[in-house]
Parts: C-alpha cells; structure tokens; sequence
C-alpha cells in the first residue's frame, strides 16, 4: 500500500518530466553578434537541465568563426565540446565591428583557428548516426551551406545511409532563423543555391523564425549595463559591436527566437502559421500556396519576449 501510494505521488513527477532536447547550432557567427546572444541563450539552457547541446558549427569560412565558437564553449565551461566548420573560402562574411576579433584577442580557447575546427558535414553524419531515430534537433541561425551539404553527403564509416536518408532517419525537425514575407533575408541569400536545395529537399519538420520577428525584439543595453556581469566575452561582444555602431536600443534579435523556439517551443511566446516558400535564384523567398512549413507569429510582444531572451542571454556559467 505504502508503495503505491508513492507512486502516486510521483506520477505528476514522472508526466512533467521531458527529455532533453538533443541540439546541433548552425551559425555563420561574424557578421552580425545576435549569435553571440543564442550561444548564450544554448548554454543556459544546458545548465538548467533543458537541452543536450551536441555541437557547434560555423556556416562561414571567415577567419574568426571556430575561435569565437571555441571562446564562448570555453567560457561557459564546455570547452571540448566539438566545433565543426564548412571547408572551403565560401561563404565569408567578415565581422565589421572587430567585435570577434576583441573577444577572441582577451578570452582563453583551445581552437585557435578554422583549421582546428573538424569538417563540419563529417561532424554532422557522426553526430546524427550515433544518436537515436528522430531524436535531434537542428538550430540554423547562418547560411544553408552545411545543411545542402549533408543532404548531398554519401555514405560513409558513420552510416550507410546518403544525407537525405540520415537526416530523416535522426533528425527530429529543423529550426532556422531564416526568410522573410516576398523579400530578401540575409541568411537565404548569402548561399541561394544551399537555400534552394534545402527548402526543396529537406526531409523533416521546418520551423522558421522570419526576419519579421527578431527584427522588432531588441536586447543588449541591459546586458552591457548589469555591473554584476564581468570578464563575460557575452557582454564584451555586444559591448564592442553597440558602441561600433552607435547603438543605444539594443540588437535586433533574430538569432535568439529560433534557440528559443526551439527549446521551448512557440507556446507562450508565438503562434504559428502553416505556410509555404519558394526561393528563388537571387535568394528572394517567396510566399506560394501550401503549408510546408511552419512560421512563428507573435503571441507576447516583443517586449515581452524580449525580456525573456535578454534574461537568458545575461546567464553567467555555472561555478563562476
């Protein structure tokens, strides 16, 4: 009797416990530092138990992306965890505001440049053929270079499946910071053939978070402003680039609603909407009719929400 009534008590335990969700970031980390505000966002999900962060890859072959990914992994106390790069001279996409260059010159990394970096389209097939069926989620807030990449990839030591088969198999959806309604988003455009390739074939769900949403969430000035935070290449990060560009509202946050979307969910913060998409050859995406994806709506505001990803993006590591 004793143990029944335990159980009993636990069962409301044993319903609200979820898994963790199994993440892979995809970011073109330079050109712009909302991906600096995601990273941070990825590693307060991990310390509060909710994600199991597998990978960090960069989509961009300039010259500070591996560093960055290797500083940030390393300041919030994750500095093995692996780092993946596409191999080549494209794309590349500079960091105007030296804001990468600054961190990586202050805080400690082991992977000093993208040569250290493993290939990312191996790191994808060994990563996805070691974890469960349709167990991983994928977070793109970059260019679709490596995501074409892996569909295109052939079998290989990791699986015997080709890309395409490999990522329907493992992968659970496919969360992207990317699009806009009938125009031209930055992340699409960069590498339109990739795009192409991916909004045609990809083989899983696609949630997206078009330019429309991050564009009216804006975050940074408290972060810069917390005294409490110090030595944090976080805060440095948006410190160096908002002063560079004479910004006193804050960075739009695009990169950060997918991370969020994607750990927690559109509820409470949007609404979705079915919708479909064409990209064309100069990278315009382009509404057309059907519902293969899925769109993120405002439900909060974005103030609203945007206290929620600044909250997150001023998480400092655990034992520091």
């Amino acid at each position: 009797m004793k143990n029944i009534f335990a159980l009993f008590l636990l069962t409301p335990l044993l319903v609200l416990a979820q898994p963790k969700v199994k993440i892979i970031f995809d970011t073109d980390i330079a050109p712009d530092y909302d991906d600096v505000g995601a990273m941070a966002l990825l590693h307060a999900f991990v310390d509060k138990g909710e994600i199991e962060l597998l990978a960090t890859i960069s989509c961009n072959t300039f010259e500070t992306t591996a560093p960055t990914l290797s500083v940030l992994n390393t300041y919030f106390n994750r500095p093995l965890l692996p780092i993946g790069i596409t191999k080549g001279s494209f794309p590349n996409k500079k960091c105007d505001q030296l804001w990468a260059e600054f961190i990586n010159a202050k805080y400690p990394h082991a992977t000093k440049s993208n040569e250290g970096a493993e290939d990312a389209v191996t790191l994808y097939r060994k990563l996805l053929a070691s974890n469960s069926n349709q167990s991983v989620t994928i977070v793109s807030v970059g260019f679709f270079t490596n995501l074409a990449n892996l569909l295109n990839s052939k079998p290989d030591q990791y699986s015997k499946l080709n890309g395409k088969d490999l990522v329907k198999k493992k992968v659970k959806q496919l969360v992207s910071m990317a699009t806009r309604l009938d125009g031209h988003e930055f992340n699409v455009v960069v590498d339109a053939k990739a795009s192409q390739l991916v909004f045609t074939e990809w083989p899983t769900p696609v949630l997206l978070s078009g330019f429309e949403i991050g564009e009216k969430i804006f975050t940074g000035i408290q972060l810069i402003n917390n005294q409490g935070i110090q030595s944090s290449p976080v805060k440095d990060a948006f410190e160096v680039a908002l002063k560079k560009d004479k910004n006193d509202k804050g960075r739009n946050s695009w990169d950060q609603t997918a991370v969020l979307a994607a750990v927690r969910g559109a509820d409470p913060y949007f609404t979705i909407r079915e919708i479909n998409f064409k990209i064309e050859a100069d990278g315009k995406s382009v509404v057309i009719p059907g519902h293969r994806f899925q769109y993120l709506v405002f439900k909060q505001t974005p103030e609203e929400i945007g206290v929620v990803i600044e909250n997150l993006m001023m998480h400092q590591p655990t034992g520091k």
